[in-house]
């Protein structure tokens, strides 16, 4: 009898943990196929439903492991002050109204914070890192007022500038051989800052109008004057005191993500990314994305991928700037992925060599290792055979979803 009854026991135990396997499996992409959920990411970089190959429909599947875990299969939504439609490939975030301390008017969203309980407080993302962009300009004073309002040192933009790129020649779309960014900060301008009568803590708060009127810029229903505003603006509506702003999708450590490009340190990567050119980010240290007292962690972007609307493997700065989609970079670690985590991206800029090409082993890589890979084993160099690296470029781009 005893016998019977510990088989009986193993049997269940076998069971239940069959069962176990089978949910969690199921249920990784239960929401990435509902219509087409995520038409904003792109078919080439959107990931398949679980469905595809099953016996059941993609009804049958369960809730994300995420659901119950953050650091589990996605998807998972970092950036939570505001509401993401990941159909269109959009968040609207809330939108905050300051000014300098002449009282000109300055609109700004925030996306950051040094201080991790009022990330979490707010929806933001939690960045210790960014405590070490307070060098020369790298982050500009702000001070709480009475109101709630914050008052900033200094730091300007124009967002009157008209936004031009013209690709190179093929095979070398990139670099274009003229480029005009749509937004010019003037030499003091940093999306970030650091509020001194409020704990000194630094915020991400990137400008999306500069000296205009709430009635100037009241494009609620869209159609916005890109004159007037951040060219990543979809709609902006004062009165309801919420922006809508575009996303860029990307990957990070495999899992394709959704993320905010708003600004750059230099005119070509600011006129090609379509954000505002942020001159006070040059001061902040690159090359030391995780070690001690670096405020900023990498992105991995090739300038000669694979191109062709139609190529599963299309990537890079040569496809976007032919108009076949955006270059799908692949950044360093995220929240709930890694430690490291930074909006200030390190801009690495990686070269096929013509052997790799010769040999067909281009393709896209969406894994931050894979990369480095390629570049210990020679296929991949910086551009025109330099050795790989920073750029000395940085690009501000607080991540905000995970779809895996």
């Amino acid at each position: 009898m005893v016998s019977f009854w510990k088989k009986r026991n193993t049997l269940l135990a076998v069971l239940i943990g069959m069962l176990t396997i089978a949910l969690l499996v199921n249920s990784i992409s239960t929401s990435f196929a509902q219509g087409d959920m995520a038409e904003g990411l792109g078919d080439d970089a959107a990931p398949a439903p679980a469905s595809i190959g099953a016996d059941v429909p993609l009804t049958y599947f369960g809730p994300p492991p995420s659901e119950f875990q953050k650091e589990l299969i996605g998807p998972f939504q970092l950036l939570k002050a505001g509401k993401l439609d990941q159909d269109a490939g959009t968040i609207t975030l809330p939108l905050y109204k300051g000014q300098l301390e002449d009282g000109t008017p300055v609109w700004y969203v925030l996306t950051d914070t040094t201080d991790q309980a009022n990330a979490a407080a707010l929806g933001l993302v939690h960045s210790a890192k960014l405590q070490y962009a307070r060098v020369g300009r790298g982050a500009r004073q702000a001070t709480l007022e009475a109101d709630g309002t914050l008052t900033f040192a200094n730091g300007t933009v124009d967002f009157s500038p008209e936004r031009s790129v013209t690709p190179g020649e093929m095979p070398a779309a990139f670099p274009p051989t003229e480029f005009q960014p749509g937004a010019i900060g003037d030499e003091n301008y940093t999306p970030l800052i650091y509020i001194e009568n409020a704990g000194g803590h630094v915020y991400n708060a990137p400008i999306v109008a500069f000296g205009v009127t709430a009635e100037e810029i009241a494009f609620c229903e869209g159609d916005a004057d890109y004159s007037l505003v951040h060219n990543k603006v979809v709609s902006i509506c004062p009165e309801e005191q919420t922006v809508t702003l575009s996303l860029t999708a990307g990957f990070s450590f495999a899992r394709p993500i959704f993320y905010l490009s708003m600004d750059a340190s230099d005119p070509m990567a600011a006129a090609i990314e379509d954000v505002t050119l942020a001159p006070g980010l040059n001061d902040i240290l690159v090359g030391r994305d995780d070690s001690a007292f670096s405020a900023v962690e990498r992105i991995f972007a090739f300038a000669n991928g694979p191109v062709g609307t139609e190529n599963p493997q299309r990537q890079g700065l040569n496809s976007a700037l032919l108009g076949e989609g955006g270059p799908l970079n692949v950044t360093g670690g995220i929240p709930t992925l890694a430690t490291d985590y930074s909006p200030l991206w390190d801009l690495n800029l990686g070269e096929w060599t013509q052997d790799a090409l010769d040999k067909g082993y281009t393709s896209r890589l969406t894994e931050e290792f894979a990369i480095l890979g390629m570049v210990q084993k020679g296929w991949v160099t910086g551009p025109g055979g330099t050795p790989f690296g920073s750029t000395g470029i940085i690009i501000n781009c607080p991540v905000v979803f995970r779809f895996l």
